[in-house]
């Protein structure tokens, strides 16, 4: 049986979902990944919820307060060369997800907002498909992602 639109689709966003998982060692409540495409700009961010706590990749050892399920003590590596690695792999899937919807003739997703929960092992995902800043002199990607994650946190999502 060949591929569908959706197919490659699902795969894509479950791989950048997987790089997330990779990156806190499959050890986070929620995952909430931020992809974003705008005329010529790509976007991807994440950010975490961890022993009840929200936050940012670069922040994830301010949540560490106990042990991981293995027993020992989690420290997270969160060095500039795995943040890196995390956000170039979730742009390169980004990247193919808009590669394979000029391939079927579909449109491409202008923001794409991913939850993740780690452990009912369910993804769920919001799509829009108007210009969400590049119209706006103020707004930047990074706005927009830091005002999803105070809505997150906020119990707002």
């Amino acid at each position: 049986m060949s591929k569908v639109f959706e197919d490659y689709f699902s795969e894509l966003q479950a791989d950048m979902v997987a790089i997330c998982l990779e990156y806190v060692e499959n050890e986070a409540e929620d995952i909430y990944i931020y992809c974003s495409y705008e005329p010529e700009m790509y976007v991807f961010d994440v950010f975490f919820k961890i022993n009840n706590q929200f936050v940012f990749k670069h922040n994830l050892n301010d949540a560490v307060n106990s042990t991981s399920t293995i027993g020992k003590a989690l420290i997270y590596d969160t060095s500039e060369q795995r943040q890196e690695a995390v956000l170039d792999i979730g742009l390169e899937n980004l990247e193919k997800i808009h590669e394979k919807c000029k391939e079927y003739g579909k449109e491409m997703p202008t923001e794409i907002k991913l939850h993740y929960n780690v452990k009912q092992n369910s993804l769920k995902g919001k799509y829009r498909y108007d210009l969400v800043y590049s119209n706006h002199e103020e707004l930047s990607p990074d706005d927009i992602f830091d005002l999803w994650f105070e809505e997150v946190k906020n119990g707002n999502f």
